[in-house]
């Protein structure tokens, strides 16, 4: 079983930055993948960046040189850092986890992000 704890969500203004972390407890296998996911009122889920274990990244093209994914294996945890955010990117933000081998992925509860115009 796997815990994800997110923090780092709240309300800010166009143009600033939040910094999301996200920290996994239990039985975390060696390979996998964590990310963040955003879904917004009356939208589907979207994947916002995943990273690797070993460190690849991806991004949505909507997110682009203004966020960056980054973790800390030893720690298990993930972060999201987010700069230039625009009002489009509010939404509530889940953290990730893939394991490796169909162990299974697991959620977050979600932090709320808003940016106000």
């Amino acid at each position: 079983q796997v815990q994800l704890v997110e923090s780092g969500g709240g309300l800010v203004q166009a143009g600033g930055s939040l910094r999301l972390s996200c920290a996994a407890s239990g039985s975390i296998s060696s390979g996998n993948v964590m990310g963040w996911y955003r879904q917004a009122p009356g939208k589907q889920r979207e994947a916002v960046a995943t990273i690797r274990s070993v460190g690849t990244t991806n991004y949505a093209d909507s997110v682009k040189g203004r966020f960056t994914i980054s973790r800390d294996n030893a720690k298990n945890t993930v972060y999201l850092q987010m700069n230039s955010l625009k009002p489009e990117d509010t939404a509530v933000y889940y953290c990730n986890v893939v394991l490796p081998w169909g162990l299974g992925q697991y959620w977050g509860q979600g932090t709320q992000v808003t940016v106000s115009s």
